[in-house]
């Protein structure tokens, strides 16, 4: 008969679902034993989800059954988890100086290729910078970024962040194949962004990127529980139709309790290549009445340049392929915006904190 040792290994090719990790990389297996008599495979479950844990528990049995030498029943038997010490409220990322949440009311906008752009910029100013996708059910960053490498875990089961173009990243797309769709409810969701969150290693950086899904829902509201965000930037285009979705992303971002730190204007205009005329195809100053009408301040107006789509379609997003295009210029202004908001911001904080201390 098998020693525990190689039942323990053989349970490795049972998947967490809807995870690419195994449930022994995950911690889930406390105890095995094994005698003639059968085998009984002791579980801490991480999850509360019933119909989660009997998908586990019968691929565990089908494993250890169709080991050679295994006799008698396969039992699986759930231990109680050890529970983890309550948070209160959300806390900060180790090594993390600031996290700045990426945001657009809809769809369509451009939002990916700003924080994608946006992060490259930060790093380009010299800012140790991290780029989270968290756009579970739309992954592009890998695609903009040129990463073919899947998510590598080490000891411990914590997953290592790709590095590209001097940016370190982490998306769902790092788990899927090209033609893979996600189809997850709320609660996996929640888990994922919880791992990449607390689960990855991101070592020491001075800005990390969240390139946030459109709208609002389970991946916003998982950040609100689970990490201070810093401050939040909302992503537009000039047209009414956009523009009508900002304030949804200010209160969004007010019922986060980050600061916003500013609007960014994509698609602003487009200068014929040919005759070098300038087409406002969105319209025109959107971004800035409704910065006047929010008190929001608008960081920076994006040109809709082919260049920014060719350069991500390729893997090399423009601010790294060509940091003297204009395009490329006007993220590095935004970005240098953004690192003064983001001081003041810390400025604020540590004032508020000192108040705290005297009263």
């Amino acid at each position: 008969m098998p020693a525990p040792q190689e039942v323990l290994e053989a349970l490795r090719s049972v998947k967490y679902p809807g995870y690419s990790r195994d449930i022994v990389s995950f911690g889930m297996v406390k105890d095995i034993q094994v005698s003639s008599a059968g085998t009984a495979v002791h579980l801490a479950p991480s999850t509360a989800q019933e119909e989660v844990v009997r998908q586990i528990e019968a691929a565990v049995r089908a494993a250890v059954a169709a080991m050679p030498g295994i006799t008698g029943p396969v039992t699986v038997i759930r231990e109680q988890a050890p529970q983890p010490q309550a948070r209160r409220g959300p806390q900060p990322i180790p090594g993390v100086g600031s996290v700045l949440a990426v945001a657009s009311g809809k769809g369509g906008v451009g939002k990916s290729t700003v924080a994608t752009n946006l992060a490259l910029a930060l790093a380009s100013l010299g800012q140790r910078t991290g780029l989270l996708d968290a756009d579970v059910y739309g992954p592009s960053v890998p695609w903009m970024l040129g990463i073919e490498d899947k998510a590598r875990p080490v000891e411990g089961g914590r997953l290592v962040p790709a590095e590209k173009h001097g940016l370190r990243v982490m998306s769902m797309g790092m788990f899927l194949g090209d033609q893979t769709p996600v189809i997850w409810r709320g609660p996996m969701v929640t888990k994922l962004i919880t791992e990449f969150l607390r689960n990855v290693v991101w070592g020491e950086l001075d800005v990390l990127v969240l390139d946030l899904p459109p709208g609002t829902g389970d991946v916003q509201l998982t950040l609100t529980q689970q990490v201070k965000i810093t401050g939040g930037v909302i992503v537009t285009t000039p047209q009414e139709v956009a523009l009508a979705d900002v304030r949804r992303g200010i209160a969004m971002f007010q019922q986060m309790k980050a600061p916003v730190l500013g609007l960014i204007e994509n698609m602003t205009y487009h200068i014929c290549p040919g005759c070098g005329a300038r087409a406002d195809i969105f319209a025109h100053g959107g971004g800035a009445r409704m910065a006047e009408e929010t008190g929001v301040p608008l960081l920076g107006e994006i040109p809709l340049v082919r260049a920014l789509r060719e350069a991500a379609d390729r893997g090399l997003p423009l601010v790294a392929a060509d940091p003297a295009h204009p395009a490329s210029r006007a993220f590095r202004e935004v970005a240098e915006r953004v690192l003064v908001r983001l001081a003041a911001t810390h400025e604020s904080a540590a004032e508020r904190r000192g108040l705290d201390v005297l009263t």
